[in-house]
């Protein structure tokens, strides 16, 4: 195998399903960049990187194409989907409008017990940030998303989020960890949880979506 086609991905144990656990990595190289678009993937050589059989990695993919994040190529493997800017922009669009509203619904200061059970999840994306890890950066952050939202109540919302998230596969987080930006774009989930527990939903929407606009590359000029 050369060495450019070789992947920094994890082995893989027991505790969920083999499928499962491919699923996850392939996704978090997915979101990280690892996975480049449109180039296309051999099932049975990621899985000699796993060190697992090429069924379970084939399922994973399978999985992964109903998500819209690869395609099948008859007979190669599959190929990761490629985002044009404008899909981009606009699933950036449908996160700000969904998102944005629903956490600031949230804020109360009644609840700050349930917002304070998220802050070792937000100081473990601050760590993550600062040793550069992008896998358990995107791993931890998405927690911290979907735990959030799940305060709402309502999952079908949660589970439209945690979609558009893994299309989007925050595609600016490389660059934001090249320009030295990752770490303050990781410090905001802090910042919104103090934000939720004084319940000033006008802070939390405001830093909602600067959040969502950092992770798109959009960073306002103060």
């Amino acid at each position: 195998m050369a060495a450019e086609d070789r992947l920094d991905l994890p082995m893989v144990g027991e505790r969920q399903s083999l499928r499962e656990q491919v699923a996850h990595a392939l996704r978090a190289a997915l979101i990280t960049g690892e996975m480049r678009p449109g180039v296309v993937y051999s099932a049975p050589v990621l899985a000699a990187q796993f060190g697992v059989s090429a069924t379970p990695v084939r399922e994973a993919m399978l999985d992964l194409a109903k998500e819209g994040l690869v395609e099948a190529v008859r007979n190669k493997g599959f190929r990761v989907t490629e985002l044009s800017d404008r899909d981009l922009d606009e699933l950036t669009e449908i996160r700000q409008l969904i998102e944005v509203p629903t956490v600031a619904r949230l804020a109360d200061s009644a609840r700050a017990e349930e917002f304070e059970r998220l802050r070792p999840v937000a100081e473990e994306i601050v760590s993550a940030s600062e040793r550069g890890d992008l896998l358990a950066y995107v791993d931890a952050d998405l927690r911290f998303h979907v735990e959030l939202l799940s305060l709402c109540g309502n999952a079908h919302l949660v589970s439209v989020v945690r979609d558009l998230r893994n299309r989007a596969r925050l595609y600016g987080l490389s660059q934001l960890s090249e320009r030295g930006t990752l770490g303050d774009s990781a410090r905001e989930h802090l910042q919104l949880l103090d934000a939720l527990k004084s319940g000033d939903g006008a802070a939390v929407g405001h830093l909602m979506a600067e959040h969502i606009g950092h992770v798109r590359g959009i960073w306002a000029e103060h």
